[in-house]
């Protein structure tokens, strides 16, 4: 094909994903809300640079998982957080009452400017990897079994308590950045307790996100990079909707009858 002809035929696929990605959302509300940002290189002016393409997942009042959107941020700053939100809002995205991401730059910000009324939890595995950067690779096994036993306790107390249990420890091992990390950074990490406990494997990672993320990253490393931001946009988009269409979008992944008993308690008890 000549590549006059390509590039048309790229036009009429893209029409077909703006659609896509600019749709209505009808899916009631959408309880949990999973967001992230994917760095792709771009090539502008001779000079390659990185392009953010931010992506929202949520899991509906149903139960399915369902891809909310992806727009193109010039970086993860607050600003393109918050446009990146009201452009979902104006969808029609309601219902939040849980964001799950990585503490990236004024993303906490934009969720309490847009979304006041829903919680943040910080994804574990971003957490953990923030503190074994300060972690010799000798003690790093040590260490994840330190932190995972935090998270694996009953209540948000007994985490607390863990939590400080674990920053005496590290202060003992002489680890002193790791240990003013997790008593930083913890309480951050915590927000699932409030929820219900059927849910909390689901809901303290992104790892729902991470696994779209390798399937996009599978794709855009054969292209290596891209001649703009948007067809960088277009391909992320493209891949986002062909996974949503597969048993990924069709399968359950959450009984969410727990979550209405437990804010019904709530309610009860208020």
């Amino acid at each position: 094909m000549s590549p006059s002809t390509i590039s048309e035929l790229n036009k009429k696929a893209y029409v077909h994903i703006e659609d896509w990605r600019n749709r209505p959302l009808h899916g009631g509300k959408y309880p949990y809300v999973y967001v992230d940002g994917i760095y792709l290189k771009r090539n502008w002016g001779g000079e390659y640079e990185n392009v953010a393409i931010l992506v929202a997942i949520a899991v509906n009042e149903d139960g399915y998982r369902e891809v909310l959107g992806a727009v193109e941020g010039m970086k993860e700053d607050k600003a393109s957080w918050v446009n990146f939100f009201q452009w979902l809002k104006g969808r029609g995205l309601d219902g939040v009452k849980l964001i799950v991401g990585d503490k990236c730059l004024g993303m906490l910000e934009a969720v309490g400017e847009v979304f006041p009324e829903a919680k943040y939890q910080r994804c574990t595995v971003h957490f953990y990897r923030n503190v074994f950067s300060v972690v010799p690779r000798s003690k790093m096994k040590l260490v994840a079994k330190m932190l995972k036993a935090i998270h694996a306790q009953e209540s948000k107390k007994a985490a607390r308590e863990k939590a400080k249990a674990v920053v005496a420890e590290l202060h003992a091992m002489k680890l002193k950045e790791a240990a003013k990390k997790v008593e930083d950074g913890i309480e951050e990490t915590l927000t699932y307790a409030d929820f219900p406990s059927e849910h909390w494997t689901r809901i303290r990672t992104n790892n729902v996100i991470e696994r779209l993320n390798r399937e996009i990253r599978r794709r855009t490393r054969v292209v290596g990079c891209f001649p703009d931001g948007n067809s960088a946009l277009m391909l992320v988009c493209a891949r986002l909707r062909h996974v949503a269409g597969t048993q990924w979008g069709n399968k359950k992944y959450m009984n969410m009858k727990h979550l209405e008993a437990t804010f019904e308690d709530v309610s009860v008890a208020g």
